[in-house]
Formats: C-alpha cells, sequence, structure tokens
C-alpha cells in the first residue's frame, strides 16, 4: 500500500517538475493524500507557475537551510504532539478540514496563539477536486475558507488540494476563493501501514504529516531528519512570498 503511494507520489513530483500545468496530479489513498516524491525530484523547483493562476508548489525553490512542516486534516488531537510544536516553538502550516476542528477547537487555536502556527485550506470534506464541476469545487475551497476564517479570525493563504490532485480549473477555483498557491509535498513523513523510509531533506523541501495517533514520533522523526541536514523548519508563507510563488 504504501510502496503504491510512492510511486504515485513520484510521478506528480515530476509532472509538476516538468511543468505539466494543465494535467491532473492525484495520489492513492482515501482519506489522506498520496505519499512524497522520490529524492531525485526533491531537489527540483517543484513549482507550476501559470498566467493568472495560482502556482503548484511542491518544493520552495530558497538558499536558505530551512525546511516547511506542514500537518494535514485534524482529525486526532494528539497533545504530545502539540506540546513539542509548541515547545519547540516549530513553525508549521496546518492544513485543517473544518468538521476537524469543530470538536475540538481549543487544541488549534492553542496551537496558533502559542506557538507558530498558521491555519490554512484543506477543503470541507476532502473530495478530488478534479472530480468536481465548478460549483462543487467553489463550495469545498470557498467553503472551507469561510468556515476556518470564521473559526480562527484569519483567512487562510494557501490550498493543498486533497490527494495532491491538481489541474487548471482547480488552480482557478482557487484563485476564486483567496488561495495565493496550492501546496502539495516534497516528503510524505506519515506512518500509515509502516513507517516509510527516512529521506535526507534538502533546503527547500516541504514535509507531510497528518493528524494520526502516529504523530508525535513522525513530527520527531521529521525534525531529526532536518537537524541531521543541518536545516530548520522556516514558517512557509514568508518563503513563498520571497520565492515569488505567493
Amino acid at each position: 500500500m504504501w510502496r503504491s503511494r510512492v510511486v504515485l507520489g513520484v510521478f506528480a513530483s515530476l509532472s509538476l517538475t516538468f511543468g505539466v500545468a494543465g494535467s491532473a496530479v492525484a495520489g492513492a489513498g482515501d482519506p489522506v493524500p498520496s505519499a512524497a516524491a522520490s529524492e531525485a525530484a526533491a531537489g527540483a523547483v517543484g513549482a507550476v507557475v501559470g498566467v493568472g493562476l495560482p502556482p503548484v508548489v511542491s518544493h520552495v525553490p530558497t538558499t536558505d537551510k530551512v525546511v516547511f512542516i506542514t500537518i494535514d486534516d485534524g482529525w486526532n488531537h494528539d497533545p504530545a504532539a502539540a506540546r513539542t510544536l509548541i515547545d519547540k516553538r516549530v513553525p508549521v502550516s496546518l492544513f485543517l478540514l473544518p468538521g476537524a476542528t469543530s470538536y475540538d477547537t481549543g487544541y488549534f487555536t492553542d496551537l496558533i496563539e502559542q506557538g507558530r502556527a498558521t491555519v490554512e485550506n484543506h477543503t470541507v470534506n476532502h473530495p478530488d477536486l478534479t472530480t468536481l464541476d465548478a460549483a462543487g469545487k467553489d463550495a469545498e475551497v470557498c467553503g472551507a475558507r469561510q468556515q476556518l476564517t470564521g473559526t480562527f479570525g484569519r483567512a487562510p493563504q494557501l490550498l493543498r488540494p486533497p490527494y495532491g490532485a491538481v489541474n487548471d480549473d482547480v488552480r482557478l477555483a482557487a484563485k476564486a476563493c483567496g488561495a495565493k498557491a496550492l501546496i502539495t509535498w516534497t516528503y510524505d513523513f506519515t506512518t500509515w501501514s509502516q513507517t516509510p523510509p527516512t529521506p535526507r531533506l534538502q533546503a527547500g523541501d516541504i514535509v507531510l504529516l497528518h493528524f494520526t495517533p502516529t504523530l508525535e514520533a513522525d513530527l520527531e522523526r521529521a525534525l531529526g531528519a532536518a537537524k541531521a541536514a543541518g536545516l530548520k523548519p522556516a514558517a512557509l508563507l514568508p518563503q513563498l512570498k520571497a520565492a515569488g510563488l505567493a
């Protein structure tokens, strides 16, 4: 199962790297995105930029020795993982589903107020956006933006399309709903059926994690990999702006 996610993630990253902006980029698995791209693809720019459309970014071009920690969904509210993020002041982008935050909003507001977390858009119901019509895309992306803004008092600036599934119609919907960039990932550190191999991170890599029961262990593994590579976690949006991608 994990191996199939890796293969699909490699194809997705290569499509993004070589600028296939109009094709769908989809992973496998439900309800979470596919695994990360290969190490060979990780060093590339990893962004698709089209005229008038927000870019799709799997790796941030930067000379700074930084990586980007991102966490998806929000269903499992592990206090140990939250404590690590807060105590270590880890800059983190939380791509949340509104329903996953509604039964314990305080878990996420604590991360925002005590740590260095920002809340970003991951749609309402986690569909493959490439399969929806224009109205369906707007309902998912704009609907999540509206709900998250109402809950946390800040409008999300970034969109992570579920499964990494992207085409130009998805990018158009993202733009209409206020997203400045669509963020995929370089590596998925999430433990699914088994713990994935730990890659050697490079500057600008985007690390994907999920709010699952293994988040604390997965987070520590990601932070350890960053330290081993001489990299530090950094806030994503400022680096995107510096690279002209947001």
